[in-house]
């Protein structure tokens, strides 16, 4: 397959509408930002409930990732009313964050039903989506529907054999994003295994900070969610990011150090617990590397199996990269020591978890 080497063509500047903030969404911006310091508050207050949820609407995906162990191209969307019970069962549990993920969401039929519902449950919308299929009216519908931050990661300048996310295809998408999203924006670069040229991440940094988004950086992670260390061009390229991004909320990937070092972290992972995974089956697991386990409906989920996984070690934790499950159970980083162990597809719980009282 022929795969075009030339550079993208230089971005033209930003149009006067982009470089004003109207005040509309300067005040929903303020709005978003109390509710998530109310979330915040909330957490530290108290620990039976999730912090943050991942939901899975839709398995299949339009592209095709060789890194990726998260899509197929078969399943059909998961029903809508499905969908809207497993939200509330999110709600239920006192979820604070539900975020929407994949497969490609917006390949949902009913996506918008989706971001109603949770917002309906009092919980901060997010989303995670290769931003293929946006257009104005789509971004527009995701507005009204109450969408408040969706993350695009995109792995490339130019798209190659590992992956089609690149800046190229998707730099008209981040501007039609600059220009009609209400939402917060996050673009995630990624260095690590598969990635020829690490230095892509820089450029795509400097385009999302420069069209007023925020800006993350990552390191890929093998199959089962472990650590890969850095090259030395690849540490360079991550130390240059975060100098670049050290005003946004990736100054809390702290954990990423080690990673980067090839050395494990030693944290408490709060997977089960702080975060869920919510497949396309409604089954709750640790994160989207370790699904089946704990492998329960999100239905059948209780406050009760909330605080025992708050109790319990992953023994998959020291090298673990998802960064969404490091970044949540650091709320909680300096309580509740865990007295339980558990090897997803292993050993189970131990019976002393439910008799504890959490701090």
């Amino acid at each position: 397959m022929f795969i075009e080497t030339q550079p993208p063509q230089t971005p033209l500047p930003l149009t006067p509408a982009q470089r004003r903030m109207p005040a509309r969404r300067r005040l929903l911006a303020a709005t978003r930002k109390l509710r998530e310091l109310g979330s915040i508050a909330s957490a530290v207050a108290g620990t039976s409930h999730p912090y943050m949820a991942h939901i899975i609407p839709m398995r299949r995906c339009n592209l095709a990732c060789t890194y990726c162990n998260e899509f197929d191209d078969v399943s059909d969307p998961v029903d809508i009313e499905e969908m809207k019970r497993r939200i509330n069962h999110l709600g239920r549990l006192g979820t604070s964050v539900i975020t929407i993920s994949g497969g490609e969401p917006l390949l949902h039929p009913e996506l918008d039903e989706v971001i109603r519902q949770i917002r309906k449950t009092g919980a901060i919308a997010g989303m995670i989506t290769n931003g293929y299929l946006l257009m104005p009216e789509r971004i527009e519908r995701l507005n009204k529907a109450g969408l408040d931050h969706m993350q695009i990661s995109i792995d490339n300048v130019m798209p190659d054999e590992v992956s089609k996310k690149s800046l190229k295809v998707l730099d008209a998408k981040l501007r039609m994003l600059a220009e009609h999203a209400d939402f917060h924006v996050n673009i995630n670069s990624v260095v690590g295994g598969g990635i020829a040229n690490p230095e892509d991440a820089l450029t795509i940094s400097k385009r999302a900070l420069g069209l007023g988004f925020s800006s993350t950086i990552g390191i890929i992670h093998d199959g089962s969610g472990q650590l890969k260390p850095l090259g030395e061009r690849e540490r360079t390229v991550w130390d240059e990011v975060r100098r670049l991004t050290r005003r946004s909320y990736s100054r809390f990937n702290g954990f990423q150090e080690a990673i980067a070092n090839g050395l494990p972290n030693d944290w408490r992972c709060r997977a089960g617990s702080r975060y869920l995974y919510v497949d396309e089956n409604g089954i709750v697991s640790y994160c989207s590397q370790q699904r089946g386990y704990p492998g329960i409906p999100v239905a059948e989920y209780t406050t009760e199996i909330v605080k025992r996984e708050f109790l319990t070690e992953k023994s998959c934790a020291p090298n673990c990269t998802i960064s969404c499950v490091h970044q949540v159970s650091y709320i909680d980083h300096w309580r509740a020591p865990q007295i339980t162990t558990v090897t997803p597809g292993g050993a189970g719980h131990g019976a002393d978890a439910d008799l504890v009282q959490i701090l």
